[in-house]
């Protein structure tokens, strides 16, 4: 199995792709990179040495990768702030509040378990952008890294507070009146997956007043009970326990809590896609702003905007391509249609905390208004769409461009999109046929008015793209 190396940083399966020399090389490229944009060159003692923020979700693996990385900084002359286990938005949020150079967050996200990663972040608490990927691919490639001499040795310092600083920043938004959250009394019910949201998410929920919360897969032992990404086919029993358990509201986060959906009181789906959607829709009413998603995400979002006179624009798929296009539009709100909101007054990153506050609070206005209706009442208050989502496992020298270029020209009425893999937009429906960044297959998806008529959607190009090639 091949190492996935990308922007975010690379990832693996552990003693396979992602080895011990892997880990060495890659955390003392960073460490060489953080030095040079201090410097210009190397270690340079009069202006300080780099801080680096670390921090893993709970995988088995993880504990003992999140160490050695630390030993390679450390010998590589950086100061280290371990937070242990935490979220990646947290160790996004420490890396801006320590005002560090730069983190590392040992986490596959949503990969299966054997699998890890190191993913990388800037000195703004996002991940690299294009260009400082190439810079840190570079570095590796040279094989140049900076060692410290045994008198320059960087520090390690634990630090396990950044989940209640993370928690004030979250639950100190303006618009959030966890008061009116509280009055509303909703039972909830949480899935952490065992992952890195274990102890924060049902704090949050607390938080925000739950009356009653029901916690499942929350041991934070890293051993997922299903498979752990949040999507429809993996939360079948997640689904009927919210119902059993007669639950206001289902939350599921994946393992290190960038993404989260939710579930209704009847044990439906209120659906990934409409987590940034109704999110947007709420904040919208308090702050106007241009909204950004990605190429994948659903139409819902674009309609939103519409009814709130905003720009909705659609960026490559990757949180750093939608973040540089916030910034580019000064967007109030943004984020990926996996469930990943990103929220600037927090930072910018995908966070679930955020999206859950958001989310209650859109939720308990809307029952204000409306003290009978459930959850799944407000979820038909958004425009319908439904995503239908394939994966073609392709050998690693197909040449998807020329079938890309076949498909257009098949459907000369469709637009077509071609910054991130192809994408052809129809009327009220489109289809989107990408190489992943972190798998090695080519996603499909389509959404249309209907379940039906995406899942068609789908097959049909899943079909010609894997006779094509």
């Amino acid at each position: 199995m091949s190492l996935m190396v990308s922007v975010s940083g690379i990832r693996g399966i552990v003693g396979d792709s992602l080895t011990p020399i892997v880990l060495t090389t890659y955390a003392q490229a960073f460490a060489t990179w953080l030095h040079r944009q201090r410097s210009g060159v190397g270690i340079n003692l009069s202006i300080g040495v780099p801080k680096v923020v670390i921090g893993r979700d709970t995988r088995p693996t993880g504990k003992v990768i999140l160490e050695y990385v630390q030993a390679v900084l450390v010998q590589a002359g950086c100061n280290v702030v371990n937070l242990g286990m935490a979220t990646t938005p947290t160790v996004e949020v420490a890396v801006i509040e320590e005002r560090a150079d730069g983190g590392i967050i040992v986490s596959a996200s949503h990969n299966p378990l054997e699998w890890n990663a190191l993913k990388l972040l800037n000195g703004l608490g996002e991940f690299l952008t294009a260009a400082q990927g190439e810079e840190l691919k570079a570095i590796v490639a040279s094989g140049d890294f900076i060692s410290a001499e045994w008198n320059k040795f960087g520090m390690a310092i634990p630090n396990d507070g950044y989940n209640d600083i993370h928690l004030r920043k979250v639950l100190s938004l303006p618009v959030i009146d966890v008061k009116k959250i509280a009055a509303r009394r909703y039972k909830m019910l949480v899935d952490a997956v065992n992952g890195a949201g274990s102890e924060i998410i049902p704090t949050l929920c607390e938080a925000l007043g739950a009356a009653e919360l029901v916690r499942i897969s929350c041991n934070g032992s890293g051993i997922f009970p299903r498979p752990p990404e949040p999507i429809e086919e993996n939360l079948v029993e997640t689904q009927g326990l919210t119902a059993y358990h007669g639950a206001d509201i289902g939350i599921v986060v994946d393992p290190d809590v960038d993404r989260v959906c939710f579930i209704c009181e009847d044990g439906t789906l209120f659906g990934e896609e409409y987590t940034l959607v109704a999110c947007a829709d709420f904040y919208l009413k308090h702050r106007k702003g241009a909204v950004v998603n990605n190429l994948s995400s659903s139409l819902a979002l674009r309609e939103v905007a519409r009814k709130h006179g905003v720009e909705c624009r659609s960026a490559k798929v990757g949180e750093a391509h939608v973040i540089e296009a916030m910034k580019a539009v000064q967007a109030s709100i943004g984020g990926e249609g996996n469930g990943g909101v990103i929220l600037p007054d927090v930072h910018y990153g995908r966070d679930a905390l955020v999206g859950i506050a958001l989310f209650l609070q859109a939720f308990a206005d809307f029952q204000e208004k409306n003290p009978d209706k459930k959850l799944s009442d407000f979820k038909r208050t958004f425009p319908e769409f439904h995503i239908a989502k394939q994966k073609l496992t392709l050998p690693e020298n197909a040449n998807v461009g020329d079938a890309f270029s076949q498909l257009i020209a098949q459907h000369p009425t469709a637009t077509p999109i071609t910054i991130d893999g192809l994408k052809l937009e129809f009327q009220d429906s489109w289809v989107h046929l990408r190489k992943s960044n972190t798998e090695p297959i080519v996603r499909v998806y389509a959404e249309a008015r209907t379940k039906t008529d995406a899942e068609a959607l789908a097959h049909k190009f899943s079909a010609a793209l894997q006779r094509m090639v």
